[in-house]
């Protein structure tokens, strides 16, 4: 596929790489000559250096050709005008543009053919706001991923010296719980994957991701760890657009407060949001948080631009009491230092991004990508079609489906129902599978198995 990404900055740089890998024909553009030489350098890609919405530049970044425009440009207008001049002279069949601007979402008709052409929009702040929203209602949890709308969920939690499957085989989980069907899809162990079996044994501080339907999940949680209780106090750091979203979004469940420097955006969001107690000052502020009762909190967010401001602060309110910890870090290099130590969970913006941008860039008929460990592994959602003639996987069993080296499927969804993959479930047309892959170079592969034939057509 002949792909143009409009941006190098870690969204479009994480997506080039990703793409790079896949055998995709990638050009980057970008106004920063060093951030294009720098990539050139480690991908096998081309790049132009420009403005990324001149035709002049597209053309020379090959649109006359190309298969699909991203642009993730730091610029909503520059994404929006790239996509308009991507369709009306290029005829761009897949347009992808990132928009941050609530002001122009919340516009309806404004993103089609008629006005601007973009097919797809990507909201950072929206899935960022999402998945810290899941790991709220899932104390405990380290990450929380949704399947088919929400009917079934993979959440990642670390065992824990103490919980009743720790030690044993996997195998026992079925008769620990015998009217709860789960799967559990990956093991990591000390940092490197290990392929689940019936006689692998759960060590503690293994970080274990399993799936099942929602209704199950807190049941499993329990088997692996001491289930925590339910967050009431959140208090958050920073007001910007997230810390504003997730504040609208939880306010009415449970009891939160906001820290913001800003005196004018404190005002705003005073009068935006309905429950939400705003503090003007510091999240770094030791005798502001002492003042606020930081010791009672259940979770402390910080949700600013500056990962060195949000660590930071994040370190002090562990400190003073805080009961857990979670931090916006945007500088992927920083991820893996901090979190399981004094931070609970670091949270990646990119990572979780470039799932959604995924999703839409894969063949075959790709629902949802998600990065597991911060992109060491991916789980997918595909849909099956056609029939036994046509499809590598219609009408087969799961042990008789000649899937890639490390990749299992983990669940089925068949209308309203969660089935849990086992060696003599067959898969029917229309289901939705779900699949781990814990080695992203065979993904090509898994998007062929679920390509249709001609046969079908």
């Amino acid at each position: 596929m002949k792909i143009i990404i409009l941006g190098a900055g870690q969204v479009g740089g994480t997506l080039a790489e990703h793409l790079a890998s896949e055998a995709n024909d990638i050009t980057v553009v970008d106004t920063d000559t060093e951030r294009l030489r720098n990539l050139s350098d480690r991908l096998d890609i081309r790049t132009v250096a420009g403005r990324g919405s001149f035709p002049t530049v597209l053309r020379q970044a090959g649109a006359d050709d190309a298969d699909m425009l991203v642009a993730v440009t730091n610029s909503d207008e520059v994404n929006m005008i790239a996509c308009q001049v991507a369709y009306t002279l290029f005829s761009t069949p897949t347009k992808i543009a990132r928009v941050r601007e609530a002001a122009y979402l919340t516009r309806s008709g404004l993103f089609d053919n008629e006005a601007i052409p973009v097919d797809v929009l990507i909201s950072p702040e929206q899935v960022v706001t999402n998945y810290i929203k899941r790991l709220i209602e899932y104390p405990g949890a380290l990450q929380v991923l949704d399947f088919a709308e929400g009917k079934a969920q993979l959440v990642g939690v670390r065992a824990y010296y103490g919980g009743p499957l720790v030690g044993h085989e996997l195998r026992q989980l079925r008769q620990h719980m015998p009217n709860v069907d789960t799967r559990v899809a990956a093991i990591y162990r000390r940092g490197r994957a290990i392929i689940p079996q019936g006689d692998t044994v759960i060590e503690a501080d293994d970080d274990v991701f399993f799936i099942a339907a929602k209704a199950h999940i807190r049941a499993v949680m329990s088997e692996l760890r001491r289930m925590e209780d339910s967050y009431k106090r959140i208090v958050i750091a920073g007001g910007g657009n997230i810390g504003e979203r997730l504040a609208e979004a939880i306010e009415s469940r449970y009891q939160v407060k906001i820290i913001e420097m800003n005196p004018a955006r404190c005002r705003y969001l005073s009068e935006s949001l309905e429950s939400t107690i705003v503090l003007q000052g510091s999240a770094s502020d030791r005798d502001l948080l002492v003042e606020e009762n930081i010791n009672e909190a259940d979770i402390f967010l910080s949700l600013t631009n500056d990962d060195e401001a949000n660590i930071m602060s994040s370190l002090l309110a562990k400190r003073l009491g805080a009961r857990k910890v979670m931090t916006l870090i945007n500088n992927p290099a920083y991820v893996d230092l901090v979190q399981g130590g004094e931070i609970d969970i670091a949270i990646s913006p990119q990572l979780a991004t470039i799932g959604t941008l995924l999703t839409h860039v894969r063949r075959g008929d790709i629902v949802s990508v998600h990065s597991l460990r911060r992109g060491a592994a991916e789980a997918i959602e595909a849909i099956a079609h056609g029939d036994a003639k046509s499809s590598k996987v219609v009408g087969r069993s799961v042990e008789n489906i000649a899937l890639p080296p490390g990749t299992t499927i983990g669940a089925i969804i068949r209308d309203e129902e969660v089935l849990i993959a086992h060696d003599d479930t067959r898969i029917e047309s229309g289901d939705h599978v779900i699949l781990f892959l814990v080695d992203k170079k065979y993904i090509r592969d898994v998007e062929r198995l679920f390509q249709v034939g001609l046969a079908f057509f």
